[in-house]
């Protein structure tokens, strides 16, 4: 059914359906009974899915990564859809209108997307006023990023300010320094200013009553000593854990025709074609640190095959997005039983 519907919405521009799905989404949400009776065909309740991960209790191990609800204005209906948790964002401190459109493409012979928005979102005000007024139990994480006009010797400051507005209505931190789509962001993964950043982030956390779990969202394009130096820096910092991974700008061995890739040109792509490098460095991330601390594992899910695929690599939760484009909402539901039945 969802493939019918699926070649319906791909014959629009992308971000033009995605926001029509979005107000779709929000008024069905609006009749009554209908968001039971989305969590009555997705949702997959079994206490064996049920796991804890740094000091939360997650319903279930999949959730739907940052991009999707940048804006946090659908998490409660899309709490209907069996997922496990949401992470909003990339926020910013002031609203930011993102990089110029067409900014949002399909690589459909790929099963991927390429995006360069540029961290569009509304700003922190915004997202916390939505946040107040959350109804749904579903755990929901804060993925937080610097304003572009923001110099790297000052984005302290903008990953601060998020932490501090967004800390009573979150349940966990995303630190975002692996958009490609941001001049410079990525600079911030370099081993010093990447430890700056965080350590700075962690004072703050640790004067709170109680603090909450910050994780670091990296690029699918480290090297293995830029690895190394992540899995130091998580021991260093004392941050909770990794998000891995974020889009990539690697174009190697897609299907698409060259020119028309370089015709879409910059931009960080998703879906299948980053699985294996997701994988990859989930599994490297493990091994090397001996799971020393939990990963979160996002890219190229589209299967529950996949999905499991992660798991062993050493994923301890997992995330969607491309995925759920492109293979509708009832692969949460299909990876949470071949879960059950591992």
């Amino acid at each position: 059914m969802y493939r019918i519907v699926r070649f319906f919405l791909f014959l629009f521009n992308p971000e033009l359906i995605h926001h029509i799905t979005f107000k779709i989404i929000k008024l069905g949400g609006m009749i009554p009974g209908k968001m039971w009776s989305w969590r009555l065909i997705f949702k997959v309740k079994d206490t064996r899915l049920e796991r804890k991960v740094f000091g939360l209790k997650f319903d279930n191990p999949v959730g739907l990564a940052a991009g999707f609800d940048k804006d946090a204005k659908l998490f409660d209906e899309l709490a209907s859809f069996g997922f496990g948790f949401v992470e909003i964002g990339t926020v910013t401190p002031l609203p930011q209108d993102g990089n110029a459109k067409p900014r949002l493409f399909r690589v459909k012979d790929d099963s991927g997307l390429i995006n360069r928005m540029g961290f569009n979102n509304q700003g922190i005000e915004a997202v916390v006023a939505r946040l107040r007024r959350k109804k749904s139990d579903i755990i929901i994480g804060g993925n937080i990023g610097k304003n572009k006009d923001t110099p790297n010797e000052e984005a302290a400051n903008d990953y601060a300010i998020c932490f501090e507005k967004l800390f009573p209505y979150v349940d966990y931190f995303a630190v975002n320094v692996s958009s490609p789509n941001t001049p410079g962001l990525r600079d911030l993964q370099e081993k010093a200013p990447l430890t700056s950043l965080l350590n700075s982030l962690q004072e703050l956390n640790n004067k709170k009553d109680k603090r909450k779990p910050i994780l670091l969202k990296i690029a699918p394009d480290l090297t293995n000593e830029q690895l190394d130096d992540i899995i130091a820096i998580v021991a260093d910092t004392k941050i909770d854990g990794v998000i891995a991974t974020n889009t990539t700008i690697d174009r190697s061995g897609l299907k698409t025709p060259k020119n028309k890739v370089e015709a879409i040109g910059n931009g960080g792509l998703s879906g299948k074609p980053v699985g294996l490098r997701s994988t990859q460095v989930i599994k490297y991330l493990a091994d090397k640190s001996s799971r020393a601390f939990p990963i979160i594992g996002v890219g190229g899910i589209h299967s529950a095959e996949d999905a499991l695929e992660k798991l062993a690599a050493g994923a301890t939760l997992l995330q969607v997005y491309t995925g759920f484009i492109y293979e509708g909402p009832s692969l949460v539901k299909r990876i949470n039983k071949a879960i059950l039945k591992r």
